[in-house]
């Protein structure tokens, strides 16, 4: 069994409102092992033996059938979280801004994300599979990677995580 971190996009942030229970009996009923929530923003730890195509998959059909909305779900091994989230290349912890990361499933949409220009006070990086950003406290949407990500075109491979939150899903 393989240890995956899965992430729901959109969860308890845009008019998605799922209790954390019942998002853990869905993918427990889908055939997930030792399904665990954290905090209430579609972060899931769970065990399977699928590979991580398939856990995606499976989850986003899971919560579509369940809950009756347009689920989006990126999925990964814990090891590569981990990974992920060591190689946040700017400071992790910088007063008065955010450090955050945007896990992208599609290589063309990382390939965009990655050549936006941004303003003077963000930082944006890619990485692995992933776009690393900080930008000013309260600018969050107002950021060039924020006022994209709302973009249709981007729903169905990206979300977003801030490094806190990763922190409390690899403890």
């Amino acid at each position: 069994m393989t240890h995956f971190a899965a992430f729901l996009r959109g969860v308890n942030v845009g008019g998605v409102n799922l209790k954390m229970a019942e998002v853990a009996a869905a993918l427990t009923d889908t055939g997930f092992t030792h399904v665990r929530t954290i905090l209430a923003s579609g972060n899931v730890l769970l065990e399977s033996s699928w590979g991580v195509g398939a856990v995606r998959e499976k989850a986003q059909a899971a919560l579509r059938e369940r809950f009756g909305y347009d689920a989006w779900v990126l999925a990964y091994d814990i090891d590569t979280v981990r990974a992920i989230v060591a190689a946040y290349p700017f400071e992790r912890e910088v007063d008065g801004y955010q450090s955050y990361v945007t896990f992208v499933a599609d290589e063309e949409v990382l390939g965009e994300l990655a050549a936006l220009t941004h303003r003077s006070d963000e930082k944006i990086r890619r990485g692995e599979g992933v776009i690393y950003w900080q930008v000013p406290k309260g600018s969050t949407l107002d950021s060039t990677i924020g006022q994209t990500m709302g973009r249709k075109r981007y729903k169905s491979s990206t979300t977003t995580r801030n490094l806190r939150t990763l922190d409390k899903v690899l403890r």
